[in-house]
Order: C-alpha cells, then sequence, then structure tokens
C-alpha cells in the first residue's frame, strides 16, 4: 500500500456506484449521424444475415465511409459504433463453416481508426457485447419501479435475435450494474484501514461478503432462459477471437484489410470484465501462472503488472477501467491490515467471509461453464452442424481440453483461480476451511455449505461457533458450515 496515493474516486474514472462499470447514461442504440445509416442496417439485420449466409455478400458491397471527427469526440457516439463494427467484424469472420481470415477495408479502416481511439482491440469484447449493448424496455419510472432492473433490460443487438444470446448478455450487465455496491464498500474499506478503524472496517468487510454473495446467485440466473445447448452450439461460436485458433483454420489470426498484416486478438470473455479484478485486487488475492503455487516471474497480484493471462485481459477493458484498476492496486491495504490485526477474530472473520463468498462465485462459475461448455461438447454435434465453428472452435481434433473463447484451457484455469481465492485467509480456521473444503453449490444458487473433507473433519467447535456468529450478523444468508 502507498498513502502517496489518493483514494481513488468512481466518478473520476466513469464509474458510478448505482451502476458500477456500465456507463452511468444508457448507452444510444443508433448512431445519429445518416452517414453511417448502412452501418446499421446491417448489424440491425445480422440475425437474418448470418442464417442465410449472406453477411460477407452484404458486407464486401459497402462503402469505406470516413471516421468523421464528430463522432471521434463524441464517447457515446464511439463507443456505439465500437459496438456496430465489432458485431459486423465478428459475423463476417465466423458467420460461415470456414472461417475468413481478410476483413475488407469497408470494415477494417474505420475500426481500426475507432478502436484505437478508444483503447480497445478491434473485435468483439465484453465491452462490445455487453457494457455497451444494453436498454431499457420501459423507460418511465410511472410505469416500472426500477428501470435498471433485469426484467427491464434488453440487448440492442444479437448475433442470432434469440432471447437465450440476450439474457447471456443482460446477465452480465445486471452483474454490472450490481457490482457497483462492491466498488463503493471496496473503496470505503481502504479509507476505513487509512484511519485505523477496524469496527468501520469490519462493517464493511460484511457488506462486501452480501455484496459478493449476490453476484453468485445472479451468476446462476444464467439457467433461466439461457439454454446450454443453444449457446454452444449457436452463440458461443461468434464469441471467439482469432488468436490460438490453429485449430479452426487461423493460425495467424485475421488481417484487417488485404494488405493489412495478420494480427491475433482473445475473442470476448466475462475475464475482460474489471469487477472480479476489482474485487481481487480489494482483498489481496494473487494469481500466478498456470501450473504454479508459488510466486514465478509471470504472476499477478494486487502489486504485480507481470503479463498473465489476467493482466493481458486488461489490454480488453475500456481505458478509463484499466486505469482505475491500476489505481487501486497502488491502494489496496485491506489484506495487510487483517493481517497485522489477527487478535481481532471478528475482523479476520469478516474478511475471510468476502474470500468465502468469492470462492463460492468460483465455483458457480466453474458449474455454469461446465453445464454450458464442458457436457456440450462431450456430446455428438446434431447433423448439420458444422464441426469448424461448433466443435472445433472449443477442442482441437483429438485434444480433451476444451478453451475458452478467450483462448485459456478452461477449466484447469478456473480451477486455480479459484483454488489461489482460498489461499489467502487471514485466520487458520479461514486457512483450513477454504483450503480443504469444497463449496456446496444448489440449483437455487444459494451456498448450503462448506462439505469438509477427510482431514478436515475435527474441526474444533471453538471454531464453528466462529463461524455461526458470522453467519448471524449476515441480513439475507451465511454460511452453514458442516
Amino acid at each position: 500500500m502507498s498513502t502517496e496515493f489518493s483514494v481513488p474516486k468512481l466518478k473520476d474514472y466513469g464509474l458510478d456506484g448505482a451502476t458500477g462499470f456500465l456507463p452511468s447514461k444508457f448507452p444510444i442504440t443508433h448512431l445519429s449521424d445518416p452517414y453511417y445509416a448502412c452501418w446499421e442496417k446491417i448489424v440491425a439485420n445480422l440475425p437474418s444475415l448470418l442464417l442465410s449466409k449472406r453477411i460477407r455478400e452484404v458486407v464486401d458491397r459497402l462503402p469505406v465511409l470516413e471516421v468523421k471527427k464528430t463522432l471521434l469526440d463524441d464517447v457515446q457516439e464511439l463507443r456505439r459504433a465500437y459496438s456496430v463494427l465489432c458485431f459486423i467484424t465478428n459475423a463476417y469472420v465466423w458467420g460461415y463453416d470456414e472461417p475468413s481470415e481478410v476483413l475488407p477495408d469497408c470494415v477494417a479502416s474505420p475500426l481500426l481508426i475507432i478502436s484505437e481511439r478508444l483503447g480497445l482491440p478491434p473485435l468483439a469484447t465484453y465491452a462490445s457485447l455487453i457494457l455497451w449493448n444494453y436498454k431499457p424496455i420501459i423507460d418511465d419510472l410511472d410505469l416500472v419501479d426500477d428501470i435498471m432492473e433485469l426484467p427491464n433490460l434488453t440487448t440492442i443487438n444479437t448475433f442470432t435475435g434469440g432471447i437465450d444470446e440476450s439474457w447471456f448478455y443482460l446477465v452480465s450487465v445486471f452483474f454490472e450494474k450490481t457490482g457497483g455496491q462492491c466498488l463503493e464498500s471496496g473503496l470505503q474499506a481502504i479509507q476505513a484501514v487509512r484511519e485505523k478503524n477496524s469496527e468501520d472496517l469490519r462493517t464493511i468487510l460484511e457488506k462486501l461478503a452480501q455484496g459478493i454473495d449476490e453476484l453468485g446467485t445472479l451468476l446462476m440466473r444464467m439457467e433461466e432462459m439461457c439454454d446450454p445447448h443453444i449457446f454452444y452450439y449457436r452463440i458461443r461460436p461468434y464469441l471467439a477471437g482469432w488468436k490460438n485458433m490453429a485449430d479452426v483454420g487461423l493460425p495467424k489470426g485475421i488481417r484487417y484489410g488485404p494488405t493489412g498484416e495478420y494480427q491475433q486478438y482473445a475473442g470476448g470473455s466475462n475475464a475482460q470484465s474489471s469487477l472480479i479484478q476489482a474485487l481481487d485486487i480489494l482483498l489481496g488475492v494473487e494469481h500466478f501462472a498456470a501450473g504454479h503455487k508459488k510466486p514465478q516471474q509471470d504472476a499477478i497480484s494486487a502489486k504485480s503488472s507481470s503479463n498473465s493471462f489476467i493482466n493481458g485481459m486488461r489490454m480488453y477493458m475500456p481505458q478509463e477501467h484499466r486505469e482505475f484498476l491500476a489505481h487501486l492496486q497502488h491502494v489496496s491495504n485491506l489484506r495487510g491490515y487483517v493481517l497485522s490485526h489477527k487478535s481481532d477474530h471478528k475482523l479476520t472473520l469478516a474478511y475471510d467471509a468476502c474470500l468465502a463468498m468469492l470462492k463460492s462465485f468460483r465455483d458457480k462459475h466453474i458449474q455454469i461453464v461446465s453445464r454450458y461448455v464442458i457436457l456440450q461438447a462431450n456430446k455428438k454435434p446434431l447433423p448439420g452442424k458444422s464441426k469448424t465453428l461448433r466443435s472445433g472452435l472449443s477442442k482441437g481434433q483429438g485434444k480433451k481440453v476444451q478453451k475458452g473463447t478467450g483462448g485459456t484451457s478452461l477449466i484447469p484455469f478456473l480451477k486455480q483461480c479459484r483454488d489461489e481465492t482460498g489461499s489467502v485467509a487471514a485466520s487458520e480456521w479461514g486457512k483450513k476451511m477454504l483450503s480443504t473444503g469444497v463449496l456446496q453449490v444448489q440449483s437455487t444458487s444459494s451456498v448450503v455449505g462448506i462439505r469438509k473433507q477427510r482431514r478436515a473433519e475435527e474441526e474444533s467447535s471453538e471454531d464453528s461457533h466462529k463461524i455461526a456468529k458470522v453467519s448471524q450478523g449476515w441480513s439475507r444468508r451465511g454460511l452453514d458450515y458442516r
């Protein structure tokens, strides 16, 4: 921790406690200048163009439009243009049985200019698919209680036109909105440490644990209206990038324009969300290179700036979000303070409760990935399904390890992140429970307990009593350790 840096203010980075990493105003749904109407016409009809296999034929006829200064100087117009062109780009590359390794100038030229201005890569990212791609169904508070409630949100654009794809994006939208309270709590906790106010810090950490718990509950709502089969075979192919994609015909990535050089980028991934990285930084969770349990040169932590996969995903985040995370790294102080006050059992329990909820979230994420990707990949494709896009995208021929759209080996990566979350517990019981226990997740999305493995069966009644006291202090539900 450095006291040379002030505690960051959300508004300085375009953030808000009510909306988190979402923009404080709803994204615009159309580019205002009629000059760009042809882009809007294509993205509005993307599902039909993909279904009829005409996307490349139509896009190839587009003129190369100038990126006007009026667009570049208006952040909402800029974000909308980026989202539109990213949808068109991924549809063009992945819209047929064989991917295209060349993006035409009519899309590549303006996209490169716009993405450079935003500091983002030129393909579909979490920002283009989630952060800047939603709108309210009803925007009149006389008709709805809360405009930003999940049932009142819909997407602006999708590849398939189906409710499953919309729901997949919207759960992430509401996830980001809900996470705003976690950001506020985290910054309040940093300030409490600076003031050496352990009582306030404990209260704030208990609130933060509840907030992280809500994120896990929300994640499990994915199952309500997004069918795993539809996700894997119809939606997921369009989210892929062109990095580590030799198995499906893009060994060098793609060229942006016929004369452009090959470039490789990872596909849209929830790893590009700034929220979970912010929680890791706040709680002092360290992530190391794949397969390593001790710090390596390429490890990432709250104090690290090395080039691991997780840190690399920051280049796919909006610039202001990256800058916020960098600022947060300089002032992160919670774990060090808790470790220096280990005699304050209530404080250490509150901190470890935050870690328990974050580990629970990662358990739920593994459960979702297993159902939506791993199980689907092991099923035989239905007749007529493209093996290149629907099967080969995730699992190369003859390989057993599934890859994510971001290019990682899915389950090993996620399990390591989960285990690293529990490894930084402050109290002795926390270390034992979070390293030897298995968080039990039910379909109701509630964490009903930690099932202890055999070597942890003799947990003392004193520790059990401590755990129960933490649970009783929570307004909704806590952990039932059994």
